[in-house]
Formats: C-alpha cells, structure tokens, sequence
C-alpha cells in the first residue's frame, strides 16, 4: 500500500469513527486537496516529504466536524465551483433540485432573474453561467456572505445588491419585470437539532427563519407578487423539510399565484415550493 493509500485509509477509519457519513470520500477529497492533485489522480501520485504532517492537520480538523468545504475553500454546486469559508453558508446537494427546476423554465431569451439570500451566490452564480443573456439580480446582507459573493459574482453577469430582504420596496425599480424568482432563504426553524458542521459553522442567520421557520418566506412571497411578471413570472422558493405545507397555504393565501406546488429533492423529502404569478 502506498503512502497515500494508509493515509487515506487511516483518515477514513477517524471520520467514521467520528460519526462522519462520507468518511471515504472525504479522507480522498482532502488527501487530493493537500497534494495538489485532482481526486482522480490521487492514487498515482507522489507527493512530497511533508504531505502527511499536513494532511494530518486537515483531518484533525474534520475529525472535530469543521466542514469539509472550509478546508479546502470551494463547494461544487450544479456546473460551479463556489469559493466559501467561515462567515457564509455552504451550498448545498439539495439546493441543486431548485436549480433543475430553474433552468427548466420556459423563459424569454433575456429573462430578468432574481436571487434573494444569494448567500455565497450559489444560484445567482449557476444561472447566470447556464443563461448568459440573462439579467441577474442577488440580494444578500451579510457582510460576511457578501464578502464571499463577490468573488463568486466576478466572472459572470450579477449584480450583487446588498439589501435586507423583508425590507418594504426591495427592487422596486423592477416591480412586474421579473420573468424568475429563487430563494433559499434562512428556513430552520428555532431549536432544531443540527449537525456540528451547521449548527458550530454555518451562520446562524442563514439557517433560522424564527420559531416555525417561516419569519423570511412569509415577506418574500410579498416581495415576490409585486416582482414578478403578471402571467409569466415564475417563483421556486426552498423550505424546510416540515413546512412544505405552512408554505403553500403562504402563496395561496396571497391570492396572486396560481399552480402552486410541493417539490421534492433528490432524497424525496419536501425542499421546495414553486409558483407562477396570476394575471
């Protein structure tokens, strides 16, 4: 067995016994990361004297739950690779099932395309790079995220707002212009038992939406009524797993949508809910 190969297998065994699921893929991904190498390489590759003391200091830190996007700085998300770190929360695999969804849509050849939370700009980023006619807009108020965002926003076409999103007249300058609305907005509610990777690393305020989760969707499904194009606009707005419900009945409540809709992710559980905007 080569050096990498009891390196990797020894990290494994750490992470498992940790409590970490992907304690394979994650010994590989960081012993790739730390020898400069892609993961497909790994195996063939001599790495130099000191690989192993730093990559024992990579694995200390995962083995104490700091999550794996923080050590190696990116986060893979749809075709985009996200620069992200301590002060912004990590993208998600289920986040990815609203950006199917997204570029699904039938929508004019420069749709105008709202990102609210953009957070690290996971979404804005991947449908400006899939739609590059698109006009993109992704609000965001957490200097912290923020920081994040523009580094993420450099090489495509977003506009990066910093804006509280629940404030009155958000965009108003592009009242009934808005062709695509997405939001993964802060949705957990209070009190809920989290993995040390959230609950010790992700910011608090991109995770919680109040006692029931909702205190962030109720004023984005406003904000999204007056936004978006009377009989053509197009909303997807990510939830918890426990208010698929508690959402719908929000949109329906409002009167200005029509065929709303619980989605599933790839795992089958409630994630999000989807909307068309009544004439």
């Amino acid at each position: 067995m080569t050096r990498v190969r009891r390196a990797v297998a020894a990290a494994a065994d750490r992470f498992a016994t940790a409590g970490i699921d992907s304690a394979r893929v994650d010994a590989e991904l960081l012993a790739a990361h730390v020898a400069g190498v892609d993961r497909g390489r790994l195996f063939i590759t001599e790495p130099d004297d000191d690989f192993e003391s730093r990559f024992r200091d990579v694995v200390d830190a995962r083995v104490r739950r700091v999550p794996l996007q923080h050590l190696v700085g990116s986060a893979a998300f749809g075709p985009v690779t996200l620069s992200v770190g301590p002060g912004v929360f990590v993208p998600r695999p289920e986040t990815e099932a609203l950006l199917e969804w997204a570029l699904a849509q039938p929508l004019p050849r420069a749709p105008v395309i709202v990102d609210l939370c953009t957070g690290s700009g996971a979404l804005a980023v991947a449908l400006s790079h899939a739609l590059p006619a698109a006009t993109v807009v992704a609000v965001e108020d957490s200097p912290g995220a923020l920081e994040y965002a523009r580094r993420n926003v450099a090489d495509v076409h977003v506009d990066l707002v910093a804006a509280d999103v629940t404030a009155d007249g958000l965009l108003s300058e592009y009242d009934g212009a808005v062709d695509l609305l997405v939001a993964n907005p802060p949705y957990i509610p209070e009190g809920a038992d989290l993995d040390p990777e959230v609950a010790e690393h992700d910011p608090a305020r991109a995770l919680f939406g109040g006692p029931d989760g909702m205190s962030v969707i109720r004023p984005l499904v406003v904000h999204a009524a007056r936004l978006l194009r009377r009989g053509s606009g197009r909303i997807g707005i990510e939830h918890d797993d426990t208010t698929a419900a508690a959402t719908v009945a929000v949109f329906e409540r409002t009167g200005a949508f029509y065929d709303v809709t619980s989605r599933r992710d790839l795992t089958g559980r409630p994630r999000f809910v989807t909307a068309l905007r009544a004439e």
